[in-house]
């Protein structure tokens, strides 16, 4: 089955992205300690030792080694640092880039139309369904009006429960095997194989009383109450087979008994004997016991069939087929009823989130200028400081060298050494304002808003429409039209 919402679920996934994996350092730019410098360069040494040599001469005019390696040093530092600048501004670069409002937007305008369209068909899919199995329900209706009509019948059909009709129907099983039982211990008596014998046959007659009498109580005997004269006809032929089953059957067992007592061969020929000649002649009262028992048990049986359901023939069919149309259409439309409202609301918490996220994009993109702003501040910093050290150390080296000179020094000992600044390359194509962004967050929250209320509209329109189809295929009662 494919997910709800494949526009609004990509939109969702896309808004939640991450954007960086970085962490902005505290310090990216590392102080240069000009004291410690100055004695790793030896510049004090250095500079004496070239004053002594009146190194560089009066007339110089470019810087000599010693304060070339000191601009040099400075400047590759420059350079680093300026590397570590670069990198942190595209760090930011592709942060501002991944937060694509452009493409989000655009997306939460699709995802506006994509959504309502698969809750549309969702909706209709459901109808459909449901278009279905009420006109399945109208027609099991019908089927129950004609045939209370054709019958004469104005009242409720009687019908049990699942529960309660599992219990009848254990009731015949304990009917049988306690016949069985009970018949096998009288009968044990005549039998060659003492009780276990006893019990065979009277597993055999037992079957035949209870089973037949289950039979004729569901095909034949209810048909005794029928409004049609034939049909009354055979189930008054029912209830006589039941009485012939039932009454000779168990004489037939009770002869059974006694014959066995008397002859342990061709035993059911002297039952046929004794039916024929004598059928009520029974010598041993617990002949008449096991008769009797047996002639209940079959009662019982009958009884017990026609009360699981209407004793009417037909017609508990016929109501328990309408019963199960209309619990099924019931059941049904408040199954796609809960489904719509979870898709709604799984709608509405996906929406709720794009519009906290976008919220959240927002700040990260105010931060993201506001920490570019602070970095290249940073650098400027860094520039003016290693400026700084750079004069520090060049005045250590020609300090140390005037005292040594016997000549007087280069003119350009008196000037300021002046850092050559590089100016950093900023991005700024995917800058948003954050007054302009905030409208076109608001803009987006606005019609992601909007969207809920037409899911939530469909889904009202979606109810109507599902109950719209009682009046479409209306029930009956009694024969007439429900209003």
């Amino acid at each position: 089955m494919t997910k709800r919402f494949e526009a609004l679920n990509r939109l969702i996934e896309s808004v939640r992205e991450s954007s960086h994996d970085f962490r902005i350092t505290t310090d990216p730019f590392p102080p240069l300690d000009s004291e410690k410098l100055a004695k790793t360069m030896e510049l004090a040494k250095k500079g004496a030792d070239n004053g002594t040599d009146n190194k560089p001469v009066p007339t110089s005019k470019a810087l000599d080694d010693v304060e070339v390696a000191i601009v040099t040093k400075v400047e590759t530092e420059r350079d680093d640092s300026y590397q570590v600048l670069e990198d942190q501004l595209h760090t930011y670069a592709t942060r501002m880039r991944n937060l694509d409002f452009d493409g989000h937007f655009g997306r939460i305008r699709q995802a506006n139309i994509s959504s309502l369209t698969d809750f549309k068909a969702d909706v209709a899919g459901g109808r459909d369904e449901l278009y279905g199995l009420r006109r399945s329900l109208r027609e099991a209706d019908e089927e129950l009006a004609d045939f209370k009509k054709d019958n004469g019948l104005k009242r409720v059909a009687q019908t049990k429960s699942q529960f309660a009709t599992m219990l009848k129907w254990l009731v015949i099983v304990a009917l049988l095997l306690g016949e069985t039982i009970v018949n096998g211990i009288y009968l044990a008596k005549g039998s060659d194989q003492g009780l276990v014998g006893g019990v065979g046959i009277a597993f055999g007659f037992a079957f035949a009383n209870v089973i037949g009498t289950t039979v004729l109580a569901w095909k034949l005997v209810p048909y005794v109450v029928h409004r049609s004269f034939f049909k009354k006809m055979g189930g008054l032929i029912g209830i006589l087979l039941w009485l012939c089953l039932a009454i000779g059957l168990n004489l037939a067992m009770a002869h059974y008994r006694e014959a066995s007592a008397t002859t342990a061969t061709e035993i059911g020929a002297a039952v046929m004997t004794r039916l024929r000649t004598d059928p009520l002649f029974l010598r041993d009262i617990d002949s008449w016991i096991l008769f009797g028992t047996g002639f209940i048990a079959s009662a019982v049986a009958l009884f017990d069939v026609l009360s699981i359901r209407d004793i009417y023939p037909g017609y508990g069919g016929v109501h328990t087929r309408y019963v199960a149309a209309r619990d099924n259409y019931v059941h049904h439309k408040l199954e796609l009823i809960d489904n719509l409202k979870d898709i709604r609301d799984e709608h509405n918490e996906k929406v709720d989130a794009i519009i906290r996220d976008l919220t959240i994009r927002r700040r990260e993109c105010a931060s993201i200028i506001e920490n570019r702003a602070r970095i290249v501040r940073l650098f400027n910093d860094q520039q003016d400081r290693l400026e700084e050290v750079s004069r520090k150390l060049l005045t250590i080296y020609r300090e140390a060298n005037r005292q040594t000179r016997t000549k007087p020094e280069p003119k350009y000992f008196a000037m300021q050494y002046k850092l050559e600044r590089r100016q950093p390359v900023i991005e700024t194509g995917d800058d948003w304002n954050d007054k302009d962004l905030a409208a076109r967050i608001k803009t987006a929250e606005e019609d992601l808003a909007e969207q809920m209320r037409q899911i939530g509209h469909e889904f009202e329109s979606a109810v109507t429409a599902y109950h719209q189809l009682d009046n479409l295929f209306p029930e009956m009662t009694n024969g007439q039209t429900q209003a």
